[in-house]
């Protein structure tokens, strides 16, 4: 038997019990899948990041990411937790390291921040997909509650990924946002034809301090919503730059802004998204967030 130690942590914000809460084993090493699998679903938060040691000078530690229901190539939420627990543990209190996960080996920025610290993950290979065929577009908004008109000019429905896919669905209303009722069911349907298990559907508010308000619905990976997402908004800002939306807001190379996530869920959280741009195409894109310890305890396997 042996003893492992299991924080939960609530990333994107400073206040416990809002943003988007993680479970982090930070020394990993000698558990298995299934266990791993098993404390996920005990903690019962969406992703529970593992860090294991490295064998490799390629990389600094391993980190693989489950979700409810199983194993996921790229968490951003959870990554931030996972450092932020390193950084309070001294295993790295600043600098860059790097990670090894299934969607590649990726530079992680530990930074002090007013005797805290904040973490900027570099997420996966960028894509950004053509607009979805007109019945598939639909289909999704009818899962989500949303009508044709409701859609915000300029921004088709389409996939986006820095590593995991997720569904872009911008609308013109934060009133609409804040009341959707998505049929759960029929996204977790959707997400088995169409290969994509995360639907984010945004406004974008030009000209205020923060550009976007989201939410995103991933119920076939077993989060219905999902209060503040890495892995949604930096895809997002990789279809901003592809579909030449908010064009004015790009300054030389680089698109930065604000986020706020899981203000529905009463679990509000925010990250600043940045996207290195070359010869107007997304290359590569950044999330910055904070975080906070809620819990630490020690559970014997």
């Amino acid at each position: 038997m042996k003893s492992y130690t299991l924080y939960q942590v609530d990333a994107f914000t400073k206040t416990k019990f809002t943003g988007n809460s993680a479970g982090v084993v930070p020394r990993a090493d000698g558990l298995s899948v299934p266990q791993m699998q098993q404390i996920a679903r005990e903690v019962d938060s969406s992703e529970t990041a593992f860090v294991f040691s490295s064998p490799s000078p390629a990389y600094d530690v391993r980190v693989r990411f489950f979700s409810l229901l199983q194993e996921v190539p790229l968490c951003g939420h959870a990554t931030v937790a996972a450092h932020y627990v390193r950084a309070l543990e001294g295993a790295a209190t600043s600098g860059t390291i790097y990670q090894k996960t299934k969607a590649g080996i990726l530079p992680v920025d530990i930074l002090r921040v007013r005797g805290d610290f904040a973490v900027r993950m570099t997420q996966g290979t960028p894509y950004v997909g053509p607009p979805l065929k007109e019945s598939a577009a639909q289909a999704i908004l009818n899962a989500l509650g949303i009508t044709p008109q409701d859609l915000r000019e300029g921004c088709p429905v389409a996939i986006a990924s820095a590593g995991y896919g997720k569904m872009m669905v911008g609308i013109g209303s934060l009133e609409k946002l804040h009341r959707l009722a998505p049929n759960m069911n029929k996204l977790t349907g959707l997400s088995k034809e169409i290969g994509c298990n995360g639907y984010y559907v945004f406004t974008l508010h030009p000209g205020e301090k923060v550009l976007v308000h989201g939410r995103m619905f991933a119920p076939a990976s077993g989060v219905p919503e999902d209060p503040v997402t890495g892995n949604a908004n930096g895809p997002l800002g990789l279809y901003l730059v592809h579909y030449n939306v908010c064009p004015r807001l790009i300054s030389g190379d680089k698109l930065v802004f604000t986020i706020r996530q899981g203000e529905a869920m009463g679990r509000p959280g925010s990250m600043q998204v940045q996207v290195d741009i070359s010869n107007g195409t997304p290359i590569r894109s950044h999330i910055t967030g904070h975080a906070v310890v809620v819990w630490k305890t020690e559970i014997v396997l």
